[in-house]
């Protein structure tokens, strides 16, 4: 079978059900799971097998350096034309742990963060319970970003929910504003290896030697190879006082990633590219038939196709109440994302905005959004069915 068969074939919801994966497993069983951030795919074969290969579970002894580092490092040379500055990345269990540490060594209590609104809900909150201010800033082409005041500029590139990729004038921009405050800028990076065609990741660290001296750049493989729960990522550490401040903390103060998710990270950064590339080709098509299908929409007027991840921000209007995401789950047995959350703690209102995650096979998408048309209208007759998958009926 070709790589994009694997993923075509795959995606079995009474499997994903029986599992610890909280996308299928919290949901009641004629429920079909397209909010959380994870996807429905197997785990590339050569993790697995790294996985499994791992014979000691011991402490662990790295003589040649740190495998997370220098899988990192490379990656970030070959994949994204960025090489980071040795010595400067240390390894997290993920990107929230990573948010926390920095809000502290980077900020004060009651200092203003900013972050373009909407956002990765756990984000908001962090800083939030940090007693830290969240400065709402809009995403580029929608207005400038003014960083006066802030102490901390946290940058999600490629953007959850919209799946933006910002380009390197848009980031040169940012660049310049975070120099002109002095913004210690935290880069989260988690879904560059997720950008389609033409589109290309471009590091913030990589603008020049002063966009890399005030930059934390955040990552994980966890989005791109679907091993979320192995919890390992890794932060470049750019600003010298922060990476001070952090040496001076007590010897694993901030604990450690376990040995399997180190192995799975390296496997997925140095030998799963291939799975990578099937990946990608579903996830195309995928998001071409989420487009053709909102095109037929008569309330997802100015759908914007995302340019990276697998994610897709509709905007319902006032057709389904204060709380789509609730309608929908109640009327179409699909669970979304709800768009509130991508905004709480700031005055911007999302409330009429769902997120859609299509990561799933070409089956199951053909019946989630089989099931959002039939409550929500279309101008088509079979809208969600543009690449018949031949599934009629409900998923179980």
């Amino acid at each position: 079978m070709s790589a994009r068969g694997v993923f075509d074939a795959s995606a079995d919801p009474g499997a994903l059900r029986a599992g610890y994966g909280v996308k299928w497993g919290s949901l009641e069983p004629d429920v079909l799971g397209a909010w959380v951030a994870d996807m429905d795919f197997p785990v590339a074969p050569v993790i697995r097998r790294r996985i499994h290969e791992v014979a000691d579970f011991g402490y662990p002894h790295w003589p040649a350096g740190d495998p997370v580092i220098t899988a990192f490092e490379q990656r970030m040379t070959a994949r994204h034309g960025w090489t980071p500055a040795p010595g400067q990345a240390r390894v997290f269990s993920d990107l929230i742990q990573i948010l926390q540490v920095m809000i502290e060594h980077a900020t004060e209590p009651g200092d203003a963060v900013a972050v373009h609104v909407p956002t990765y809900p756990p984000f908001l909150a962090s800083i939030v319970r940090a007693g830290r201010r969240v400065v709402p800033l809009p995403l580029p082409g929608d207005g400038p970003a003014d960083l006066r005041g802030c102490a901390m500029l946290v940058l999600v590139n490629p953007h959850n929910p919209s799946g933006r990729v910002f380009t390197r004038t848009e980031l040169a921009a940012l660049a310049g504003e975070a120099a002109n405050h002095d913004v210690v800028v935290l880069a989260d990076e988690i879904h560059a290896d997720l950008v389609f065609a033409p589109h290309r990741h471009v590091p913030f660290a990589s603008l020049g030697p002063e966009a890399a001296a005030r930059t934390v750049t955040a990552t994980s493989a966890t989005k791109a190879f679907n091993i979320a729960g192995l919890r390992c990522a890794v932060a470049h550490l750019g600003p010298r006082r922060i990476r001070d401040a952090l040496s001076r903390m007590p010897l694993d103060y901030f604990g450690q990633p376990g040995v399997l998710g180190r192995a799975a990270t390296v496997a997925a950064w140095t030998e799963a590219d291939d799975w990578l590339d099937g990946l990608l080709a579903t996830l195309a098509a995928n998001r071409d038939q989420v487009t053709e299908w909102a095109a037929t929409l008569p309330w997802a007027a100015g759908y914007r196709p995302p340019e990276a991840t697998y994610l897709a921000w509709l905007d319902c209007g006032d057709r389904f109440g204060p709380d789509p995401a609730a309608t929908l789950l109640d009327r179409a047995r699909v669970k979304l994302s709800a768009g509130a959350e991508f905004a709480q703690h700031t005055a911007i209102n999302t409330a009429s905005r769902v997120r859609l995650n299509f990561a799933t096979s070409p089956a199951v998408l053909t019946e989630i959004l089989t099931r959002l048309t039939t409550v929500t209208g279309s101008n088509a007759s079979n809208a969600s069915g543009m690449r018949s998958a031949g599934l009629t009926g409900p998923v179980r």
